[in-house]
C-alpha cells in the first residue's frame, strides 16, 4: 500500500488528539513520525507508532511534561526530560544546541530522564538544515550482547553525525548493532531475510533470519568487537554528560524509559573552506571502482532519493500496521 504524506500525517494526528495531546504537540509528533516513514525509515515511523501509544497508555510517557534545565556551565547544559515524549524532548534539545552553537560556535546539550527518540537521524537532519554540524547519541535498554557474551548487557546506542551540504546533507545514522531492532521488525513484516548476518539463532549460529535474532536478542555488534566497544563508550558518555541513567539502570526496569541522550552542535558557517573539503572527500570516495553493479553512496544520499520518490508516489505502508494505526 502507498499513502500520501498528508494521509499518514492526518492519521497520526487524529490518534494523538484522541489521546489528549495539545494540537501543537500532536502536529509536531505526527510530523516526526510522518517524516521518518517518508524518508524510508518505516521501522521508526508507522511501524513504531503503536508502541509509542502503548507506552503512553502504560504511563511510561508523560504527554504534558516539558524539559527543565538542571545545570549549565559554559556551552554545556544538562536538562531533565521529565519522561516527556522522547521525540519532542530530542527536538527541543537539538534546537537548544543549535541556538547555543550559533552564539558560541559550539554547544553540548545533555538530556536525562527522556524517552525513545524514534529515528536518531531526525535530529541530525534538523541540525544540518540549520547549517550546523550535529552529533547526537543515546543509550538504550540492554538489547545487544557484548562481544564474547551470550546475553544482552549493552544497548545498541545509535550514533548520528550530520554535516550540512547545499547539494544534499551528509547524515550518518547507525545503531551499534549490525541491524537495529526496528529494521529486524521491518524485514520480519515483509517476510524477508536480512542482506547480511545480523545475529545468532537459538543454536548459536550466525543467522539472516530477523525473527530468530529478535527471539534470541543476540544481535551482532556492527564491526564485532569494535561496535561492542563503541556501544559501551557511548553509554558511558551519555550517562556522565547528562547525569542520567546507564543502560544497566534502564534495564533493571525492563522498560525502555528514562534514558540518557547527548546533542552536540558546531556552527558550520564559522568554518572557512568547508564546502571544498566536503566535495573533495565525496569526489574521491565516489571515484572508487564499485563491485559489480553496486552504487557507492555517501550517508544520507539514499534518504534523499527515497524521500523524493515517496513524496511523488506515496509512502509505502504495511497493510497490517496501517490497520493497527486506524484502530488506535
Amino acid at each position: 500500500m502507498r499513502k500520501t504524506y498528508q494521509e499518514l500525517h492526518l492519521a497520526f494526528e487524529k490518534v494523538l488528539l484522541k489521546h489528549k495531546f495539545t494540537p501543537q504537540k500532536a502536529n509536531d509528533i505526527a510530523t516526526i513520525f510522518s517524516n521518518n516513514s517518508c524518508d524510508g525509515v518505516y521501522s521508526h515511523g508507522l511501524n513504531r507508532f503503536p508502541v509509542f501509544i502503548d507506552y503512553l497508555k502504560k504511563g511510561f510517557i508523560d504527554k504534558d511534561a516539558e524539559p527543565t534545565l538542571t545545570n549549565s556551565f559554559g556551552v554545556i547544559e544538562q536538562w531533565n526530560g521529565n519522561l516527556g515524549p522522547g521525540v519532542l524532548n530530542a527536538q527541543f534539545a537539538m534546537n537548544r544546541a543549535i541556538g547555543l552553537a550559533k552564539e558560541n560556535g559550539m554547544a553540548c546539550i545533555a538530556l536525562k530522564n527522556t524517552n525513545h527518540w524514534m529515528r536518531g537521524g531526525t535530529y541530525g537532519w534538523q541540525a544540518a538544515e540549520a547549517g550546523c554540524i550535529g552529533i547526537n547519541f543515546t543509550n538504550t535498554i540492554a538489547i545487544m550482547p557484548p562481544w564474547g557474551a551470550k546475553e544482552p548487557a549493552l544497548g545498541n546506542n545509535p550514533l548520528i553525525i550530520a554535516v550540512p551540504r547545499k547539494e544534499g546533507h551528509i547524515v550518518l545514522d547507525m545503531a551499534m548493532s549490525q541491524f537495529s531492532y526496528g529494521k529486524l521488525q521491518e524485514q520480519e513484516l515483509k517476510d524477508q531475510q536480512l542482506s547480511y548476518y545480523g545475529g545468532y539463532d537459538q543454536n548459536g549460529e550466525l543467522s539472516k533470519d530477523p525473527k530468530a535474532i529478535r527471539e534470541t536478542q543476540r544481535t551482532l555488534p556492527a564491526g564485532m568487537w569494535k561496535g561492542s566497544g563503541l556501544a559501551l563508550m557511548l553509554d558511558i558518555l551519555a550517562s556522565i554528560l547528562s547525569g542520567g541513567n546507564t543502560t544497566a539502570a534502564i534495564s533493571k526496569t525492563q522498560k525502555e524509559m528514562a534514558i540518557s541522550q547527548v546533542f552536540i552542535c558546531f556552527d558550520a558557517e564559522k568554518f572557512d573552506g568547508k564546502d571544498a573539503i566536503i566535495e573533495e572527500i565525496l569526489k574521491f570516495t565516489k571515484s572508487a571502482k564499485p563491485i559489480d553493479k553496486a552504487n557507492v553512496r555517501y550517508p544520507g544520499e539514499e534518504t534523499l532519493r527515497v524521500r523524493n520518490e515517496n513524496l511523488e508516489k506515496g509512502i509505502p505502508v504495511d497493510e497490517k500496521m496501517w490497520e493497527k494505526l486506524i484502530s488506535l
